[in-house]
């Protein structure tokens, strides 16, 4: 499955954005997907995912009530909605899929076998 990842921009701390991850190749509604985040010098940092049986979602704890991720099964795409955004949100943001992970292995990105090119989101203060 190859992944396509949008959406990320410029945007004012307080404000919006809706991250795109379109596949292609398979359905991606068989797969579980999720997305991660790096910042220069970090590791990749699970922000949140959906798993691909129950359709049940999972978040990293700073952007629960701010971040949802949803799945649109008509168009074979992954959303993360981010609203309310910081400026230590400010990362590159990919998306990724996997088909075999298990539960306790969501938040690990070595769990996932596609992955998408990335998309900067940046948070001015």
């Amino acid at each position: 499955v190859q992944l396509q990842a949008s959406g990320g921009g410029l945007v004012q701390a307080g404000g919006s954005l809706r991250l795109f991850c379109v596949a292609s190749g398979r359905t991606l509604s068989t797969y579980t997907t999720a997305w991660f985040r790096r910042v220069p010098g970090k590791e990749r940092e699970f922000v949140a995912a959906m798993f691909r049986s129950s359709g049940s979602t999972y978040y990293l704890d700073s952007v629960k009530g701010r971040f949802t991720i949803s799945r649109d099964n008509a168009k074979n795409t992954v959303l993360l909605q981010m609203n309310s955004l910081k400026p230590e949100d400010t990362a590159v943001y990919y998306c990724a899929a996997g088909q075999r992970l298990i539960l306790s292995s969501i938040r690990e990105p070595r769990a996932y076998d596609y992955w998408g090119q990335g998309t900067q989101v940046t948070v001015s203060s």
